[in-house]
């Protein structure tokens, strides 16, 4: 089998997974964990070609199964061509900030855009109707500002984005909401009776839910990725996280990239649909960045686990690098221009 046909076969059978998930989820109830509650627990994955913001190629927030199946093809054939190993003899790249990288082969971003409910999905956003995040004039200057701080922040670590300092996952992959980014999309969930937790794959994070009570802590206590209690309505997890730590504000990652105040109010909705599927729902409520509360959802797929160590620093060498080269820049009275952080 070829390296195109191995994806092709298997966009064919997630096709195949997902009809058989949509059949299960009309008469569908969620067993019961040794508490009674509805049973999330397990490891699940939000790998998928789709992105929380609608792309310009797409005008309406569903794709016949025609039409995904083409896109997808594509996205494996690119995928393909930058999975082949670099040529030996290509000599050394171009000076620049970024000379690239070598191959794409310890990506995963996933090889199928998003169902639910068996429709093709071009964005997670479902509101705003057209698939685009509704900043406000002033949430989104503060939106762009933190971005060119990234990436012109070369003084110190502290001006880096989170990813780079090992502190959470790129992107908003630690949430709430929790975003597919370019790898390590996997979580595992652990429920106990007063308590949720939910291990991301990507930088080691891991979220407690509070299932005791509703009441957060007092304004200044702001751990990262905000204080979340939820509650069990029906089947359903509602989970609401307030008191963000104003250093995550910025979540970076191309057309998955959001900005958060320190205020906002994030609500999620875990609804298991069927042995293989959760169904994520969340609504981000930010007066002072949005113009109004958006909501998106997408599937979190069953997958095989166990979730990986995510060492990040031990061996790293790139952020020291980072910062080494700006003070060789400074030594020799170089200007660093800004580099594009929103990859990761």
């Amino acid at each position: 089998m070829t390296r195109l046909a191995r994806p092709l076969a298997r966009l064919a059978f997630l096709s195949l997974l997902a009809a058989a998930a949509t059949a299960q989820a009309a008469g569908y109830h969620a067993p019961k964990n040794g508490f009674g509650q509805p049973d999330l627990q397990g490891t699940w994955t939000n790998a998928s070609l789709t992105s929380l913001q609608r792309p310009p190629m797409f005008k309406t927030l569903t794709l016949t199964d025609a039409e995904a199946q083409a896109v997808e093809k594509r996205r494996a054939a690119f995928r393909a061509a930058q999975d082949k190993p670099s040529d030996p003899n290509a000599g050394a790249p171009p000076a620049a900030n970024d000379p690239g990288g070598y191959n794409a082969a310890w990506t995963d971003p996933g090889v199928a855009l998003g169902r639910i409910d068996g429709q093709v999905r071009t964005s997670w956003l479902v509101d705003p109707a057209n698939g685009q995040l509704p900043y406000s004039p002033a949430g989104r200057k503060a939106y762009v500002e933190a971005l060119r701080k990234a990436r012109n922040g070369w003084d110190g670590p502290e001006t880096r984005p989170l990813g780079e300092r090992c502190i959470l996952g790129f992107g908003s992959t630690a949430g709430p909401p929790m975003l597919n980014v370019l790898y390590n999309n996997n979580y595992q969930i652990v429920q106990s009776k007063d308590a949720v937790a939910i291990l991301v794959e990507m930088n080691h994070d891991a979220r407690i839910v509070r299932l005791t009570d509703r009441k957060h802590p007092q304004a200044d206590i702001r751990p990262w990725m905000g204080d979340s209690v939820g509650w069990w309505e029906g089947d359903t997890l509602v989970v609401e996280t307030t008191n963000f730590n104003p250093g995550e504000s910025l979540r970076p990652y191309f057309d998955n990239s959001i900005y958060l105040s320190p205020a906002a109010r994030v609500t999620e909705r875990f609804t298991r649909v069927s042995p293989t599927q959760i169904l994520y729902r969340f609504a981000v409520d930010d007066p002072a960045t949005y113009s109004q509360v958006w909501k998106a959802e997408m599937p979190l797929n069953a997958t095989k686990g166990p979730v990986y160590e995510y060492a990040c620093h031990e061996g790293n060498y790139a952020l020291p690098g980072i910062l080494a080269g700006a003070r060789q820049a400074e030594k020799e009275g170089r200007k660093i221009e800004g580099v594009d952080v929103s990859g990761g």
